[in-house]
């Protein structure tokens, strides 16, 4: 018989959004291609995920989130103690972004009948247990194939990463890239001009000169979405798309992301190619949502309903 120590644990958790809205759990696992890198891994069927969390204390802990009942999930992992059982459904929580309200965003779909179908728990966009690790992956999707980001954030995690307790590597600290040597930057990640950036940001975040998660958790009245978006421009290597699509992350989703997918998908979708201009008017209604909206009008596809 397996002992205390090694017997996993588990425990549900409510799929309810802070507004007491609803929670659609294979949308939000397949709501973007990040929920795809390591350390996190979905399940074929979007009902679940697996993902390697780091802990306040100790080795970092693989965790298995799988649907439980349509309105609950089971949080399952070897975690042997009342404090690592109760970071793991915190940052299962966190990574799920249970505590974002968009019930607001539902009432004004439900009058959009292209959009209306997003109202029964779309939009959720997952993100990775701290913004550094979503700055990170943005910049490793810019200026290639997506079998590049893959290659560069499986050489990061694997060669960074420290092991966790019932298998799999957590996402590199800050402080692990910021040490990590030119070398393995152009051999190892083969991170190509990316290198001297990803190390440069993980300096300034492991340095305490860079607060990504104080800009993630500023409400919109302290900084607002322009100042956000300067703010992100001025790290090496973010860009227009690549800012946009870190603020989609941080729970902002007043900009759209136009870049070489978006645009040609969203020209598919209407039957003739649209402007920049013509995609911004489309979407202008939403306000602060504009950007989630033309996110899930690209989407929707992606599953089943």
């Amino acid at each position: 018989m397996p002992s205390a120590a090694t017997e996993p644990w588990s425990a549900t958790i409510a799929l309810k959004g802070a507004g007491g809205e609803p929670v659609d759990l294979r949308r939000t696992v397949d709501c973007h291609g990040l929920t795809t890198l390591p350390p996190m891994t979905p399940d074929p069927d979007q009902l679940g995920f697996a993902i390697v969390l780091r802990m306040p204390r100790g080795r970092p802990l693989a965790v298995r989130v799988r649907e439980a009942a349509k309105t609950r999930v089971r949080v399952t992992a070897p975690a042997n103690s009342k404090a690592r059982q109760q970071a793991a459904l915190d940052g299962v929580r966190h990574v799920l972004r249970l505590d974002e309200d968009l019930s607001a965003f539902y009432e004004l779909v439900l009058a959009d009948g292209d959009l209306s179908w997003a109202s029964t728990g779309a939009g959720r966009m997952m993100r990775s247990q701290t913004v550094f690790e979503d700055v990170v992956k943005t910049i490793c999707t810019t200026n290639c194939a997506w079998s590049g980001t893959v290659r560069m954030v499986n050489g990061l995690v694997g060669g960074l990463g420290e092991a966790a307790v019932g298998g799999g590597h957590a996402f590199p600290t800050p402080e692990a890239m910021a040490a990590a040597t030119d070398a393995f930057y152009s051999d190892d990640v083969r991170a190509g001009y990316r290198g001297p950036y990803l190390r440069a940001l993980a300096d300034d975040v492991a340095s305490g000169e860079l607060d990504l998660e104080a800009l993630a958790a500023a409400p919109r009245e302290e900084l607002p979405d322009e100042e956000l978006e300067e703010r992100l421009l001025a790290l090496a290597g973010v860009g227009p798309y690549a800012a946009a699509h870190i603020m989609m992350l941080m729970g902002r989703h007043s900009r759209l992301i136009l870049d070489s997918w978006t645009r040609p998908t969203y020209a598919k979708l209407r039957g003739r190619k649209q402007t920049d201009q013509q995609i911004l008017r489309r979407f202008k209604r939403y306000g602060d949502h504009a950007g989630l909206a033309f996110w899930l009008t690209l989407t929707r596809s992606w599953v089943a309903d």
